[in-house]
């Protein structure tokens, strides 16, 4: 019986189960070589939370252990903690002589608080394995390292600094993981700024302290209390989560303000954003290894722990996570089997379920499992998915209009790509619409008993001749309950459209309805930007006046060109039936809605600019008070 390819829950392409038959795919191990041992004592530390004892060591041993369960396949190895450098010189030389000796090691990563990095180091890596990546935790700039202390409670950030300026020296580059606080809120342009300055930095993560389910400090052996548990357990006193931990809404906000300032200052050409380039992947279509966007999750990520302790990702809750010891499984299949009979790695799938009908599953992944809990439990994960959808449509609108970075604060145009969406030339299409002597060939216009005008003459999505207001045929081709808003876009307004639909009900086929809709083609960023405004003003007014039952939908999307295969951003405008209202309801009051939204258009234009209906964010610092 092959036990790799069933999976539990429906959720293909979002969460892909370990198999034993495929050997192509990586799986993460994170290696707590110190277990949660560290030499400072964070605030918010994920590690120290379990409360597991500490003070062992990850053993070469164990290391080649690790490579006979996952014989053939690739490994991914993070030396992680606590802190790992805690276990001392010689014993990383040893792992990783062992890791180097491995036939399929791909990739090996330490992530370190900076605190020990010396020379001394440095030079043990270049010698043992020169191609290692090094991660330092750091969050920003001094004021964002508030919550990563000593024991002593004093900060540890000037020693960080430090071994971030030796990496440079050395030639070494590094990413930064940088937790999101309220140290660092209203402030994404500075602690950027500030992390670009280090020569080193190659690369910034930055990831939310969604951690408003933590409601008290952790527990510490023996009965005296150092003063930074002090600190941490006043930080810890509030009703709605210790004072380190932020809402969802405020990380969106953070991440669409340093992706506006990465791109503006030119911040990309040297250094790697997340979570902005697997945004921006998915945005493209592509795949990213960040787990949080792919499909590589819990089942492709393993933690092991100095005892042996073998369990899925390090962020999940332990000790539910744990899978089984090390020494006591034989292969993967059996790795297999005790994934299948975890009650929490079940439950972790089937948080995904909604993510099924979500509109944004392809560009978003899924999310993190781990951080869905963390975040808020019983808030049926409405909080955490809504940033995730904000996240994308500003981030889609940087890339649309980079030089109008305001866009990203509109919450009328959202990210709502559309399959199939080609054209044969665009440039073409674009150069003949603004040239009145080119020439204009014959054309196929034939209409369905549904009212379908396209080459065939069929219901339902068929290929259509691309017109322009000069082809003699022009008005002849446009569905007569959609040309209201494509006269208004292209005559008074001076836009190009590329697509339009009256709307088709197809009571008697087996075809789902379709709602009336106008695509627009911009000629260039800065009429997207104005277009883009203006669309947002003009929903904004037709929407009080529109009948119940029936709204203006505005979408960013991509149009491929198939002579080229390039893509060119583009708008939607569209008019749906509302949640909870039926399509019968829409086709009974549809004529009155379009006639709302083109005195709505009519009332606008492009060229009033490219400040949309919604206002920019308040700063977070003035709209919470002081940083806490």
């Amino acid at each position: 019986m092959n036990q790799s390819t069933e999976q539990r829950h429906p959720i293909e392409g979002l969460y892909q189960s370990l198999d034993v038959d495929d050997t192509s795919t990586a799986v993460s191990v994170i290696v707590k070589t110190r277990g949660e041992t560290c030499d400072i004592d964070c605030l918010y530390c994920y590690e120290k939370r379990k409360e597991t004892p500490g003070g062992a060591r990850v053993g070469a041993g164990q290391i080649r252990r690790l490579s006979k369960l996952f014989k053939g396949r690739p490994l991914a190895v993070e030396l992680h903690g606590g802190e790992p450098l805690t276990a001392g010189r010689e014993h990383i030389a040893e792992i990783l002589t062992e890791l180097a000796d491995l036939p399929r090691t791909v990739r090996i990563t330490l992530q370190t608080n900076g605190v020990l990095l010396d020379t001394d180091w440095l030079d043990m890596f270049d010698e043992l394995c020169p191609d290692l990546r090094i991660g330092v935790s750091l969050d920003g700039d001094a004021q964002g390292n508030a919550w990563r202390v000593g024991y002593d409670g004093k900060p540890v950030y000037p020693r960080v600094a430090a071994a971030l300026n030796l990496l440079a020296e050395r030639g070494r580059g590094v990413g930064v993981i940088a937790a999101v606080t309220p140290a660092v809120l209203g402030r994404a342009e500075q602690v950027l700024d500030h992390l670009a300055g280090f020569g080193s930095v190659n690369a910034i993560s930055f990831v939310p302290c969604f951690d408003s389910t933590v409601r008290r400090s952790t527990v510490l052996p023996g009965r005296r209390k150092t003063t930074s548990r002090l600190l941490q357990q006043a930080a810890v006193t509030g009703d709605s989560g210790p004072a380190w931990a932020i809402h969802p809404d405020e990380y969106a906000q953070f991440v669409l303000s340093a992706t506006a300032h990465w791109i503006n200052a030119g911040h990309f050409s040297r250094i790697k954003l997340e979570p902005a380039v697997s945004v921006i992947r998915r945005l493209r279509g592509l795949g990213t290894g960040f787990c949080h966007f792919s499909d590589l999750k819990c089942d492709h990520v393993f933690t092991l722990y100095p005892d042996g302790r073998l369990g899925s990702c390090d962020e999940l809750p332990w000790p539910q996570a744990q899978l089984t010891q090390l020494e006591s499984v034989a292969g993967q299949h059996e790795v297999i089997r005790v994934q299948r009979d975890s009650l929490l790695l079940s439950q972790g799938k089937a948080l995904m379920n909604k993510c099924l009908t979500c509109d944004y599953r392809d560009t978003c992944g899924g999310g993190c499992i781990a951080t869905r809990w963390r975040q808020d439990p019983v808030d049926d994960h409405n909080a955490y998915c809504e940033y995730r959808m904000r996240m994308v449509d500003g981030i889609a609108a940087l890339l649309a209009q980079p030089a109008h970075p305001a866009g990203a604060w509109c919450q009328n145009l959202r990210w709502r790509p559309r399959t199939p969406n080609s054209m044969l030339d665009v440039n073409a299409f674009l150069t003949r619409w603004d040239s009145s002597d080119a020439v204009r060939g014959e054309v196929n216009l034939h209409t369905s008993e549904h009212g379908n005008i396209n080459t065939l003459g069929l219901a339902g999505i068929h290929e259509a001749d691309d017109l322009d207001p000069a082809h003699p045929m022009w008005r002849a081709a446009i569905e007569p309950r959609v040309w209201p808003l494509v006269d208004t876009v292209t005559r008074d307004w001076g836009l190009i459209t590329y697509d339009s639909c009256q709307g088709h009900q197809y009571d008697d086929l087996d075809l789902p309805p379709t709602g009336l809709r106008v695509g627009l083609l911009a000629r260039d960023r800065e009429e997207y930007a104005r277009t883009a405004a203006a669309l947002c003003r003009a929903a904004a007014s037709a929407s009080r006046g529109l009948p119940g039952g029936i709204e203006v939908n505005i979408g960013r999307s991509e149009l491929t060109c198939e002579s080229t295969g390039s893509t060119t951003p583009v708008l939607d405008l569209s008019l749906d039936p509302s949640p909870g209202h039926g399509w019968q309801t829409y086709f009974a009051h549809l004529d009155d809605a379009t006639a709302v939204l083109a005195e709505a258009l009519t009332a606008e234009s492009p060229k009033s600019g490219t400040t949309c209906a919604c206002s920019l964010p308040v700063s977070v610092e003035e709209a919470r008070g002081a940083i806490r």
